[in-house]
């Protein structure tokens, strides 16, 4: 509830709404953004259900700090991994400033950054932690391949 003139008729009233049923959470989140098609898309409040949380999709997902040393020095390496997998097309390699924008799913906890979820498309409400890995090209694309729905692969790589 926004405080804007706070009273007991506007309290009643949105307690009624809310028993109803009728109240919209606020999220907090960044503008969504114009153009999203590079090989990391970014993820805000308003679109992390429709990306993130998408059952068409397997999502890899940073969830990020602008001011964290270690963000800073895993963007390269993400941008790469987001580069390698541009043409899965039921894979999905994203991104989210956590301190601009509410995680709308209780299932991905973010104590830490930057903390690095795979939600596959069957099981959105039971996401893999990536944890105890180096934060490498290396080990988040084998992380990506040990736990992906289904991937294209070439004659040269089977």
């Amino acid at each position: 509830m926004e405080p804007e003139e706070l009273d007991s008729d506007v309290l009643r009233q949105f307690v009624l709404a809310f028993k109803k049923g009728k109240l919209k959470p606020i999220v907090k989140s960044q503008p969504v953004p114009k153009n999203n098609k590079g090989p990391v898309k970014v993820v805000v409040g308003k679109t992390f259900d429709t990306i993130v949380m998408d059952p068409k999709n397997d999502v890899l997902i940073e969830f990020y700090a602008p001011w964290c040393g270690h963000c800073k020095k895993l963007e390269p390496v993400y941008t790469e991994l987001g580069k390698k997998y541009k043409n899965e097309k039921n894979l999905v390699i994203a991104k989210m400033d956590a301190t601009a924008n509410d995680v709308t799913s209780d299932h991905y906890k973010v104590e830490g950054f930057p903390t690095i979820y795979f939600a596959p498309r069957d099981k959105k409400n039971n996401p893999i932690k990536f944890e105890g890995g180096d934060r490498d090209l290396e080990h988040l694309s084998k992380f990506i391949e040990e736990h992906a729905t289904e991937l294209f692969r070439t004659k040269e790589e089977l």
